[in-house]
């Protein structure tokens, strides 16, 4: 789990009318919300309320509630199996919610390559006509005529008479 467990913020408490509600308010990544959704489904909520860093998801009965994150789903215990789809999920032992396990959601496995760059072809990109940068024009500078050596003086003001 990459977020930190902690007390509510005070304030902030307040009832969801649906998952996709939450989801959206918590601006959680679109890839997550169906596999969320699958999740809510088996194991039966009934309400969704904002804690804040979290959606607290209460369950039916008198099991722990869940804590949907940004990027895991806590609450599960050790026993409990959840299926989603057809594949049972695997189940880590949490960090900050000692006796509860977590499911990691489906956007930390996605590829860190940008969709765009997938898109692109394959073939190298060659310059058309090299560039070739122009030469930046000297300007003189008159810095004086020595009145001794009739010499043209430095920049720093001497000549070779000095």
């Amino acid at each position: 789990m990459n977020e930190v467990q902690g007390p509510t913020p005070t304030g902030t408490s307040r009832p969801y009318r649906s998952l996709a509600e939450a989801l959206r308010a918590h601006r959680i990544d679109p890839v997550n919300h169906e596999f969320i959704g699958a999740i809510v489904d088996a194991v039966g909520v009934t309400s969704f309320i904002d804690r804040g860093r979290y959606i607290e998801a209460l369950r039916r009965g008198d099991r722990a509630s869940l804590h949907i994150g940004r990027t895991y789903t806590n609450g599960f215990a050790e026993d409990e199996t959840v299926v989603v789809g057809s594949t049972p999920l695997r189940l880590q032992p949490s960090e900050g919610r000692a006796p509860y396990f977590y499911v990691t959601h489906p956007s930390e496995y996605a590829p860190s390559v940008p969709a765009r760059a997938a898109k692109r072809s394959s073939t190298p990109r060659t310059p058309s006509v090299p560039r070739e940068k122009a030469p930046k024009p000297v300007t003189e500078r008159d810095y004086g005529v020595c009145d001794v050596c009739f010499m043209v003086k430095t920049p720093s003001g001497g000549c070779g008479c000095d």
